[in-house]
Formats: structure tokens, sequence, C-alpha cells
């Protein structure tokens, strides 16, 4: 909940800009760099500290899907095992310090559902179907069914592009996720920018925040490129409509990359701080977009400096810093997605 509670909270103090300043305003120690080290040593650094850290129901849900495309499947099973013994009540799976989080927990789900598969476990595959149903027939909102981000306010979040549409796809229900992408897009896409702003008040009808977050346009891309992968072949339309919005907000991005390969937290500000995460983010994407034949060649020249990028801001200890950082994410630091991330763009590299 601290993460939910950042934008508001920041509202009231006077803007979001007075808060994402650089690092040095906001005391941000300098952890030590060290040279990574043999790709595969990284990997297993990265994934050690992400394994040490502390997770809300997100974190659990992107650390599982990191697991899952990396093809740690034992770990998977673990994760999801987890994730169902915090399962809340009316459905949402890792229900810790999660409690007002309408989407964020559907990021664990196709791991559980991968865990039953492999382990054919009846209770883990409920466990999946109740996430499911309280996406379709309980989670709160807007009048034309696009997903709330949170149970207490009326609000579209950027973020639930990747945490709820990549589930549905899997779990039967991909009409529906493309219906959920339609939704956010129609209220947070910049036609102008080719950026997704942040959050919108479909209470106030207005955006809480317009900021064109660069980790929630990392969110978008990412979760897009899922769906894209889990839709079936009847969905053809609907497929190349999506993939179009995908080259659009990486292209939209990357007009805005910086001379070391990273980009700024609001990525069209240079004032905020330089943050890691979206390099990871765009790099997964671009890498599964090669592998999937629907980026041209060009692209993987785009792909490779953003990873040399990120591979730069891993220290010693495997942690990858300068990505938002938990548990505010309003300064450089270090967090589990952005772990889990790294993760994911080796994967996708591996495949592509």
């Amino acid at each position: 909940m601290e993460r939910r509670r950042f934008v508001g909270d920041v509202l009231k103090v006077g803007g979001v800009a007075s808060v994402l300043a650089g690092p040095e305003a906001l005391g941000a120690s300098k952890a030590p760099r060290a040279a990574p080290g043999p790709p595969q040593a990284v990997i297993g650094k990265v994934k050690r500290a992400m394994l040490a850290m502390q997770r809300a129901s997100w974190e659990q849900g992107v650390a599982a899907q990191a697991l899952l495309e990396m093809g740690d499947l034992d770990l998977v099973v673990l994760m999801a095992k987890e994730a169902t013994l915090r399962q809340a009540e009316d459905g949402r799976l890792a229900d810790l310090a999660s409690s007002d989080n309408v989407t964020d927990p559907a990021a664990n789900g196709e791991a559980v559902l991968k865990a039953a598969e492999l382990i054919g476990d009846p209770r883990l595959k409920e466990a999946a179907d109740r996430m499911r149903d309280y996406l379709m027939n309980e989670a709160p909102r807007t009048a034309d069914g696009t997903l709330f981000h949170l149970k207490s306010v009326r609000q579209v979040w950027v973020d639930s592009i990747y945490m709820a549409p990549p589930f549905l796809a899997v779990a039967g229900q991909p009409a529906e996720a493309v219906r959920q992408i339609e939704g956010f897009r129609r209220l947070l896409w910049n036609p102008e920018k080719h950026l997704f702003s942040h959050i919108w008040d479909d209470g106030r009808k207005d955006f809480m925040r317009r900021a064109f977050w660069g980790v929630g346009n990392g969110w978008a891309a990412a979760g897009m490129t899922r769906v894209v992968r889990a839709l079936p072949a009847r969905l053809a339309a609907e497929k190349a409509r999506l993939l179009g919005y995908i080259r659009e907000v990486v292209d939209g991005c990357l007009v805005h990359q910086r001379d070391d390969g990273l980009f700024h937290d609001v990525v069209d500000d240079p004032s905020t701080f330089v943050e890691t995460n979206l390099a990871q983010m765009l790099a997964y994407t671009i890498y599964r977009g090669l592998a999937g034949g629907w980026l041209e060649a060009r692209y993987r020249s785009v792909a490779e400096r953003l990873r040399r990028a990120v591979h730069a801001k891993v220290d010693r200890f495997g942690l990858v810093q300068g990505v938002c950082g938990s548990p505010l994410f309003d300064r450089p630091g270090t967090a589990t997605e952005g772990q889990a991330f790294f993760l994911l763009m080796e994967a996708a590299r591996s495949g592509a």
C-alpha cells in the first residue's frame, strides 16, 4: 500500500514534481558498483537478491512470472503456493499489504495456473479460477467496464495493463483481456506524445496524475506483449491492433532515451531522476517482438543497447540499482520488480 499512497500524499503536499527530483536532492546513497561478471553469474545473483526481498501482491506476481519465463518451475510452484496461501476471501491472490488493490493480485495468476498444471493440484486451479472470477464479476470498474486499480477510489492506473489482462488472456478470457486494454488506453493514452499518462480519476473525470511515468509505460508495453503471446488465432484482428499499440509506446519512449541508454523517471521531464527499470521493460518487449516476428531486425540493436545500460547498474550483490525504489517508488533504489524485469529481459533475449 505504500506505493499506492505515494501519489495521493504527494498531491497533498504540493505536486509530483517536488518529489521526483534528482537523487542528490533526495539524499540517495551511491551504491558500490562492481564488474558484473559472466551473464549466468549475474542472473543467479539477481535472482537470489529478488528472492531475499519482502513482497506485496504485485511484487510476488512479477517475481513468479520472471521465474516462469526463465523455466525455473520448482520455484514457480513454491511462489504459487505462497500466493494461494494468502488469498483473500474474494479471490484476490497474495493478499499481503495489498488489501485495497484490485488488479495487482492478478499478476500472480499465470504462475498459479502453471503450477496447478505442473503438479496437478486442484486447489491451485481453484485459486486461479477465484482470481479470474473476481476480475470478471466483483472488481469495481468504470461505467464502460474498465477495471479500477484500487477499491477505495475510482481511479484507473496504467500499472493495471500488466497486472490483469495477461492473466485474463491465459485464464480463458482473451476477449476480455483485449477489452480491458482498450479501456485503459482510451483513458490514459496521449496520441500526441505516444505515451501513457499514469492515473485517471473517474470521479473527477480528469487526470490525478497526467505525467508520462516511465515504469508505467513499461508496464503497458510488457503487459500488452504478454497478452499478444496468449491470444488465440480467432482474435487475429485484435492481435494486430495490439501490436500497433505496443510499437507506438516503444517508439514513444525511445524518443526520450538518454545518451547512457536509460530514461528519466517521467520520460519527457529531464528534471526527474534517471531510472533503470523502463530500459529493462522495453528490452523485454523488444526481444519478445523479435522472437515473435512482429518487430523488425533493426530493433535488436536497440534492445542490446538497453540491456548494456541495465547490466552496468547491477552491483556486486546482484541488486539492480536505480529502479524506482521500494517502498515508496519515488526515488532511485532497488525493488522486486526491478530484479524481476532483469530476469524477464534475460529470458526474452535467450528466446530471441
